[in-house]
């Protein structure tokens, strides 16, 4: 073999290296990553006058945190689907809560109280005008899931499903994610990439 195939073959070979090597650290989520512990929050204000934290589901087999907020379209498209889903995975054990880091005045505590009241949310719906729950959570867009398992663990992380268009999801990546982990098996699709209105931290 000649010297100059030699070289050709060693440039191609750093090539295929490198790409691998970036596929297999790019997440969508530069802070959790699956199998990690959720972090924990306390001292959330409700639409309920409330104040909430992790802690009071213990007894949950599953919690999804869900971070959204009012005045995403994106975020607004999928409310009746996390409705729906919240309601479907009740009697399974699954509880969900939605957390709304937004400094928005349209996503204020009183705004939020009207949504949740509008829409008859059947879950908490949380303020954190700190905003750190969020960053704990890597969290950038609206709507933005993670599903932690009995331990409090990631078990998903990611996007709802694949297409905010009711009509053309396909795949509902969240909800096959929770029936996974009630059912003890592998998370098939651990992670994949929200998609919504960004996030705008302080």
């Amino acid at each position: 073999m000649s010297r100059r195939s030699l070289k050709l073959i060693a440039v191609v070979s750093v090539l295929l290296w490198s790409v691998s090597a970036e596929v297999v650290a790019a997440k969508f989520n530069r802070v959790l990553d699956v199998g990690k512990p959720a972090p924990v929050w306390k001292d959330l204000r409700g639409v309920d006058g409330k104040t909430h934290s992790l802690d009071e589901l213990k007894a949950a087999k599953a919690v999804v945190v869900v971070f959204t907020c009012n005045h995403c379209p994106v975020a607004q498209a999928y409310e009746q689907r996390l409705i729906r889903l919240a309601e479907e995975t009740r009697k399974q054990g699954v509880e969900f809560v939605a957390i709304n880091v937004s400094l928005y005045e349209a996503d204020n505590l009183q705004a939020m109280r009207k949504r949740s009241k509008d829409r008859k949310f059947p879950f908490a719906y949380l303020q954190d005008p700190t905003q750190q729950t969020g960053k704990k959570y890597g969290a950038l867009w609206t709507p933005c899931v993670f599903l932690l398992d009995a331990r409090r663990r990631i078990a998903y992380l990611g996007g709802i499903d694949d297409s905010m268009y009711p009509e053309k999801v396909d795949r509902r990546f969240l909800k096959d994610a929770i029936d996974a982990v009630v059912a003890g098996r592998p998370v098939e699709v651990e992670e994949t990439k929200p998609v919504g209105c960004p996030i705008e931290y302080e």
